[in-house]
């Protein structure tokens, strides 16, 4: 089977502001690509309002209506969608499907360090820059010296695959200094190991907030000043010979379907039919045809009840948010979980420190490890707040402000 180059992914803008543009991916299928996309959607900062998803399993065709935003950069998206579609080889323009023998290559470690005076917002101001250059930052360290100084620390990886080389290094430092002007006193860039951003198997103290693995979804929700979610799962496997049917209504939320779509990659589960909707009540519908690697439906009712409570544990609570003292001081941490192939959510770290400048909230420090929680990869934000000058914000307002931006519910 055959597709000309350029058809693998399409996208068609729309022509009015606030209508959907329509994004179409055809390639051969594997397990998890819809994980994929939709992580590379969130991370390019669009809303999908509806999804139409159908494949034989070995080749796919997704639809995704999304809205952008003025300053989407509509052609390295499409880019960055077709490199996530399985391997194809290519010859005079069409492609062919080619099975993936081997994993890819863990991408290189870069350690980024520059020194800067320290001001409000200085912390999104650099996140914004790395996520414009493509860089993922996989651990960070920020800490703010007695004289007013911030040492940053950002453990990268690049999606380019470019930092090795000189040029790209000088862009970024350039890029830094257009953004930070005369506040930036130094920045330098070197390869490390991979083991740096590895899990932290060492005891930390995290709050019952964030370890805890229980729903509490109506205090939860109460807390952060947010109207109650309900998420309804119905299975039935009466309707197809082959599949189960999962039909979910729940209240939409930034990257929904990543979050969905992360839960069925990790469990090796196939969806041959989908479709995906949103209301004008921010009420989302979901009808998924699905089976298991073995090509079978779903029919053991632990397996059923097992699937059911993941998907709802990551639509009600897809990141945990709490506030904790430290003496006098006040600490934000943010947790989600990672998925099983590595990769983290796409921009927490961003949403964090952006709700922090929003609420012209400093930042003392900050810290981004990966620890285990029960049986799963957990990435952890540590943030210590900076309330040196005595304009401290109230603690449930920061919670529900952070809560609410990660949310997309600002």
């Amino acid at each position: 089977m055959g597709i000309l180059y350029d058809d693998v992914v399409m996208i068609r803008q729309s022509e009015k502001e606030g209508e959907p543009s329509v994004i179409t991916v055809n390639c051969p299928d594997k397990t998890g690509l819809g994980c994929d996309l939709c992580r590379l959607i969130l991370f390019f900062g669009l809303s999908i309002v509806r999804v139409d998803v159908s494949t034989d399993g070995k080749w796919c065709y997704v639809v995704f209506w999304v809205i952008g935003k003025p300053n989407t950069r509509w052609g390295l998206l499409k880019n960055r969608l077709m490199g996530v579609c399985p391997s194809c080889s290519s010859a005079s323009g069409i492609l062919f499907y080619q099975s993936e023998l081997q994993p890819p290559k863990p991408p290189d470690v870069f350690l980024l360090k520059f020194c800067c005076r320290d001001r409000r917002g200085l912390l999104h101001d650099v996140t914004v820059v790395l996520c414009e250059l493509e860089l993922t930052i996989k651990r960070v360290k920020v800490s703010t010296t007695p004289d007013g100084r911030v040492m940053d620390l950002f453990f990268i990886t690049d999606t380019r695959e470019q930092m090795h080389t000189k040029r790209r290094q000088d862009d970024t430092h350039d890029y830094l200094q257009d953004v930070l002007g005369d506040a930036m006193l130094s920045c330098e860039i070197e390869m490390v190991g991979p083991e740096i951003t590895a899990c932290s198997q060492r005891p930390s103290f995290l709050p019952p907030a964030i370890t805890d693995d229980k729903l509490n979804s109506d205090i939860d929700e109460r807390q952060r000043g947010s109207p109650p979610s309900s998420v309804t799962i119905d299975m039935d496997n009466s309707l197809s010979p082959s599949h189960t049917l999962v039909q979910i209504v729940c209240q939409d939320h930034k990257g929904l379907l990543y979050d969905l779509m992360r839960i069925l990659k990790d469990y090796n589960i196939q969806i041959s039919y989908g479709r995906f909707t949103t209301k004008q009540t921010r009420k989302c519908e979901l009808d998924l045809f699905i089976m298991q690697a073995d090509g079978k439906k779903i029919v053991d009712p632990n397996k059923q009840d097992a699937l059911c409570s993941h998907i709802r544990r990551a639509l009600v609570r897809p990141l945990r948010v709490s506030l904790v003292s430290r003496g006098p001081d006040t600490e934000l941490l943010v947790a989600n979980p990672v998925e099983l192939s590595g990769m983290g959510r796409p921009l927490v770290f961003h949403d964090i420190t952006l709700a922090l400048k929003m609420l012209n909230t400093g930042i003392f420090s900050a810290e981004i490890a990966r620890h285990m929680i029960g049986d799963r990869e957990w990435e952890v934000y540590r943030v210590l707040l900076d309330e040196t000058d005595g304009s401290s914000v109230p603690q449930h307002r920061i919670k529900e402000a952070v809560w609410k931006m990660l949310m997309g519910w600002e």
